[in-house]
């Protein structure tokens, strides 16, 4: 099967077209583009800078990936974007390459949906089968780990991470690193309400890993214990035996704490800069 390309369409002879690929009227595809097999782009999708895909991923009008970053220190690098497969984006996604900084590379790994005019600025790294609902603007390097959902209308600060499972409601301002399985709001200052129980119920996360959350999430974020004092709460009374979930949670929140601003990978920012 050879790839199917509108004949309205502009593809660079230099760009590397898989078998299966369906390109429509009105796209651009530049000469340092990669499109992995199965791929669809609807019509008016942009392609540029050094943008590799993998398979199956789809693209509606007026997606434009692999763009210069929005970074003044850019001076034209050949950064880069790496696209997964089964990724879905929606009509007017942005996703921008990597900046002069830190690893250089914007990347999208397996089933992510970005929904209308999402953003993901420079050096993010979105995990796997993340949603990022209408309008989410993300910061240069946000790192969003696997299956978190950030409602519509929700901004990201650069540096950010949002946990594994997370849940962040519409129109919140994230400025700080938002923790995994828990579910978060707030357009001022984001608050952690309580344990995201359908995303975790949904993933078939076991309950008894569901009720440790929940006595976690009460120790941390409504009596401010300090989470080394309740991780050996738990390895007490688990005789070292956390399940995965408490060792991500409590991994996360070190992490973050060893950053600056509430952001962990503040860390790495001197690096990255």
């Amino acid at each position: 099967m050879t790839a199917q390309i509108h004949p309205l369409a502009y593809v660079d002879p230099h760009a590397q077209i898989a078998d299966g690929v369906q390109i429509g009227p009105f796209c651009m595809v530049g000469p340092d583009v990669n499109i992995g097999p199965g791929c669809i782009l609807d019509n008016n999708v942009t392609l540029t800078g050094h943008t590799t895909l993998g398979s199956h991923n789809r693209m509606f009008p007026y997606v434009a990936i692999g763009c210069e970053p929005q970074d003044a220190g850019y001076s034209g690098a050949p950064t880069k974007v790496e696209i997964g497969n089964k990724n879905v984006f929606r009509e007017g996604v942005t996703i921008h390459r990597g900046a002069e900084k830190e690893d250089h590379i914007t990347r999208i790994d397996d089933r992510n949906m970005f929904m209308s005019n999402a953003h993901v600025g420079h050096n993010c790294h979105i995990y796997n089968d993340v949603l990022l609902v209408n309008g989410v603007l993300l910061g240069g390097h946000v790192h969003v780990y696997d299956g978190a959902i950030v409602s519509g209308n929700t901004v990201v600060h650069h540096f950010s991470s949002v946990g594994t499972l997370a849940f962040i409601s519409g129109s919140s301002r994230v400025t700080v690193d938002m923790p995994p399985y828990m579910l978060a709001a707030g357009s001022d200052c984001l608050e952690i309400h309580m344990v995201n129980m359908v995303g975790l119920k949904r993933r078939g996360i076991p309950d008894t890993s569901i009720q440790l959350l929940k006595r976690a999430h009460r120790l941390l974020f409504r009596n401010y214990k300090p989470v080394e004092l309740v991780k050996q709460l738990f390895e007490a009374e688990l005789n070292g035996n956390l399940p995965v979930e408490l060792h991500t949670l409590f991994d996360f929140i070190f992490a973050q704490n060893r950053g600056a601003n509430g952001r962990g990978r503040e860390a790495i920012r001197r690096k990255a800069a």
